[in-house]
């Protein structure tokens, strides 16, 4: 298995295993894309990536067009993308990628986590060296031959293609400045893309024990209940 599996086994995305959430999630982000770049997906590359995430995550018509909407009336308050970082209990590396209307107290939530479950709140620098950010998509598996994925899309930045068996997804990484030409080519090969997103992986990972495991995962499941939350990481070796 590659890194990809290795991803998904390493981190505990429950934030979109609670539906409710992920629409909170998803909302966000459209209506950042709307502010940036105007409310129709058609002329904003963005907002149509995230209205196709929206919809692979099962988020109702109504939801979206409601969120585009909002985000497109003038008293709209301004979300801003932030990242924090420090380490958790053992050492291990914690990076955490917020979307927040309130900068003061989203940081003042975050560090209170770190302090609370024996974490150490760091500076901007202190561990986001430690992980590299590629391009994640998943796209529905139509049978295809994996190794003629690869030949088809190689010229688009293609770095590696996984078969996810629970989700019968093909789980496709990318360096992120390759995600537009990505997003081209599988939309050349009508590819049934379920979502699209930039993520963090390791490059450095540590090794520790099931039960340090435990206390660590204390520290990221708090963080990832916060609202302000969009994902958080970590570099815990699996075994």
């Amino acid at each position: 298995m590659g890194r990809a599996f290795e991803y998904r086994k390493a981190t505990k995305f429950k934030r979109w295993n609670a539906m409710s959430k992920t629409f909170t999630r998803i909302g966000k982000q459209i209506a950042m894309a709307v502010k940036a770049g105007g409310p129709l997906p058609e002329n904003n590359t963005r907002l149509r990536i995230l209205v196709q995430n929206a919809k692979g995550a099962q988020m109702p018509k109504a939801n979206i067009e409601s969120a585009i909407k909002k985000a497109a009336e003038k008293d709209q308050g301004n979300f801003e993308e932030v990242t924090y970082e420090g380490y958790g209990p053992y050492g291990v590396a914690i990076v955490v990628d917020t979307a927040t209307d309130n900068t003061n107290r989203t940081v003042a939530n975050v560090r209170s986590y770190f302090n609370k479950y024996n974490g150490s709140f760091g500076s901007q620098g202190s561990v986001t060296f430690m992980f590299e950010t590629k391009a994640l998509f998943r796209i529905t598996n139509k049978n295809y031959v994996i190794e003629d994925i690869e030949l088809e899309l190689i010229d688009a930045g293609l770095e590696e293609v996984d078969l996810d068996l629970e989700t019968n997804e093909l789980v496709i990484i990318t360096d992120f400045n390759d995600f537009g030409k990505m997003q081209t080519a599988l939309e050349a090969l009508q590819c049934e893309i379920q979502s699209s997103d930039i993520q963090r992986f390791p490059t450095v990972y540590k090794e520790i024990t099931a039960e340090q495991e435990e206390a660590v995962y204390k520290l990221i499941d708090k963080l990832e209940e916060d609202e302000d939350v969009n994902h958080v990481y970590h570099n815990i070796k699996v075994g």
